[in-house]
């Protein structure tokens, strides 16, 4: 009878000890969240400004050089994905107008009717292939033996 008795002795401190740690843990919580948010203040952002502003010739949010055929290319190119995607897929016109028909056919890119002129020039123009992929081979390196 006795290891019954300090068994549910033992179980009953177990009890008053996880109501204990519950009830700080409530508290904590309810005070992060009545209190911890009272210094917060939101600040609206001029997103129509942000979106247009152009330094030093490169439009910021995009990234694209600023030429014509950037806003057609901002409104039909990033409406599905990055800036970055159409930047760094440096190609030819024909390349373009590849990639565009397989957009179409396949991604459900809509019809771009006189705009897609305009961006492929605008493409091709601003972001033509470059011959040079890796960097160049090293050259005039002095070589020297490791001393063991």
């Amino acid at each position: 009878m006795d290891k019954e008795n300090l068994s549910k002795g033992i179980r009953g401190t177990y009890r008053v000890i996880i109501i204990i740690c519950s009830l700080i843990v409530i508290i904590a919580i309810g005070s992060i969240y009545f209190f911890g948010t009272a210094d917060t203040e939101l600040v609206p952002i001029d997103q129509e400004k942000d979106s247009k502003e152009i330094v030093n010739g490169v439009h910021l949010k995009t990234g694209f050089v600023e030429a014509p055929g950037m806003q057609e290319t901002i409104t039909n190119c990033t409406s599905c994905h990055s800036s970055q995607l159409v930047i760094q897929n440096r190609m030819n016109a024909q390349n373009w107008k590849a990639t565009i028909d397989w957009m179409q056919e396949t991604q459900n890119l809509w019809d771009l009717g006189d705009n897609e002129a305009v961006i492929i020039d605008y493409l091709v123009k601003n972001y033509p292939p470059t011959s040079k992929g890796r960097r160049a081979g090293l050259t005039n390196v002095r070589w020297y033996e490791l001393k063991q």
